[in-house]
Protein backbone atom coordinates (compact mmCIF):
# COMPACT_ATOMS: atom_id res chain seq x y z
CA UNK A 1 0.00 0.00 0.00
CA UNK A 2 1.30 3.44 -0.91
CA UNK A 3 0.15 6.94 0.00
CA UNK A 4 -1.76 7.03 -3.32
CA UNK A 5 -4.01 4.20 -2.00
CA UNK A 6 -5.27 6.35 0.90
CA UNK A 7 -8.40 7.38 -0.99
CA UNK A 8 -11.00 7.50 1.79
CA UNK A 9 -11.24 9.72 4.85
CA UNK A 10 -11.47 8.34 8.37
CA UNK A 11 -12.54 10.18 11.50
CA UNK A 12 -10.81 8.92 14.64
CA UNK A 13 -12.65 9.14 17.97
CA UNK A 14 -11.19 8.82 21.47
CA UNK A 15 -13.36 7.70 24.42
CA UNK A 16 -14.10 10.41 26.97
CA UNK A 17 -15.56 10.21 30.48
CA UNK A 18 -16.87 13.10 32.53
CA UNK A 19 -19.40 13.70 35.28
CA UNK A 20 -22.51 15.81 34.97
CA UNK A 21 -23.96 18.18 37.60
CA UNK A 22 -25.65 15.22 39.37
CA UNK A 23 -22.40 13.27 39.63
CA UNK A 24 -23.42 10.73 36.97
CA UNK A 25 -20.63 9.45 34.73
CA UNK A 26 -21.07 10.46 31.10
CA UNK A 27 -19.29 8.42 28.44
CA UNK A 28 -18.85 9.98 25.03
CA UNK A 29 -16.51 10.05 22.03
CA UNK A 30 -14.37 13.04 21.02
CA UNK A 31 -13.29 13.54 17.43
CA UNK A 32 -9.50 13.83 17.53
CA UNK A 33 -8.61 14.01 13.84
CA UNK A 34 -9.67 13.15 10.30
CA UNK A 35 -7.14 11.86 7.78
CA UNK A 36 -6.86 9.85 4.56
CA UNK A 37 -7.13 6.09 5.13
CA UNK A 38 -7.18 2.81 3.27
CA UNK A 39 -9.46 -0.02 4.44
CA UNK A 40 -8.55 -3.59 3.49
CA UNK A 41 -11.13 -6.26 4.27
CA UNK A 42 -9.60 -9.47 5.60
CA UNK A 43 -10.45 -12.67 3.80
CA UNK A 44 -9.80 -16.32 4.35
CA UNK A 45 -8.50 -17.55 7.71
CA UNK A 46 -10.49 -19.44 10.29
CA UNK A 47 -10.65 -16.48 12.69
CA UNK A 48 -11.98 -14.24 9.92
CA UNK A 49 -14.71 -16.75 9.09
CA UNK A 50 -15.67 -17.02 12.78
CA UNK A 51 -15.88 -13.23 13.00
CA UNK A 52 -18.18 -13.10 9.99
CA UNK A 53 -20.46 -15.73 11.55
CA UNK A 54 -20.72 -13.40 14.55
CA UNK A 55 -21.62 -10.46 12.25
CA UNK A 56 -18.23 -8.78 12.70
CA UNK A 57 -16.19 -7.46 9.79
CA UNK A 58 -12.40 -7.48 10.45
CA UNK A 59 -10.39 -4.95 8.45
CA UNK A 60 -6.92 -3.41 8.38
CA UNK A 61 -7.04 0.40 8.49
CA UNK A 62 -3.92 2.09 7.10
CA UNK A 63 -2.96 5.75 7.69
CA UNK A 64 0.15 7.86 7.16
CA UNK A 65 2.42 8.01 10.16
CA UNK A 66 2.12 11.23 12.18
CA UNK A 67 1.86 12.16 15.86
CA UNK A 68 -1.95 11.94 15.94
CA UNK A 69 -2.01 8.46 14.45
CA UNK A 70 0.65 7.24 16.89
CA UNK A 71 -1.62 8.34 19.78
CA UNK A 72 -4.40 5.94 18.70
CA UNK A 73 -5.01 3.00 21.07
CA UNK A 74 -7.17 -0.09 21.00
CA UNK A 75 -9.90 1.82 22.88
CA UNK A 76 -10.53 4.24 20.00
CA UNK A 77 -12.85 3.88 17.02
CA UNK A 78 -12.82 5.13 13.45
CA UNK A 79 -15.62 6.07 11.08
CA UNK A 80 -14.93 5.49 7.37
CA UNK A 81 -17.58 6.07 4.70
CA UNK A 82 -20.40 6.01 7.24
CA UNK A 83 -19.27 2.68 8.76
CA UNK A 84 -18.01 2.60 12.33
CA UNK A 85 -15.07 0.35 13.26
CA UNK A 86 -13.73 -0.45 16.73
CA UNK A 87 -9.94 -0.49 16.74
CA UNK A 88 -8.68 -3.77 18.18
CA UNK A 89 -4.91 -3.16 18.35
CA UNK A 90 -2.51 -0.27 18.64
CA UNK A 91 -1.08 0.99 15.33
CA UNK A 92 2.01 -0.74 14.03
CA UNK A 93 4.37 0.59 11.34
CA UNK A 94 4.54 -1.04 7.91
CA UNK A 95 7.86 -2.30 6.55
CA UNK A 96 8.80 1.07 5.07
CA UNK A 97 7.85 2.86 8.34
CA UNK A 98 5.85 5.49 6.47
CA UNK A 99 2.39 4.11 7.20
CA UNK A 100 0.66 2.75 10.28
CA UNK A 101 -1.69 -0.24 10.18
CA UNK A 102 -4.27 -1.24 12.76
CA UNK A 103 -6.74 -4.09 13.06
CA UNK A 104 -10.35 -2.98 13.43
CA UNK A 105 -13.80 -4.59 13.46
CA UNK A 106 -17.05 -3.21 12.15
Amino acid sequence: ITAADLTMFGSFYEPFEDTDADGQVIQDWILRFTCPVHVRHLRGGEEVMQARLASRNPVIVTVREFAGARAVTSEWRVSVGGKLYSIKEDPRPDQARRLLEMLAEG
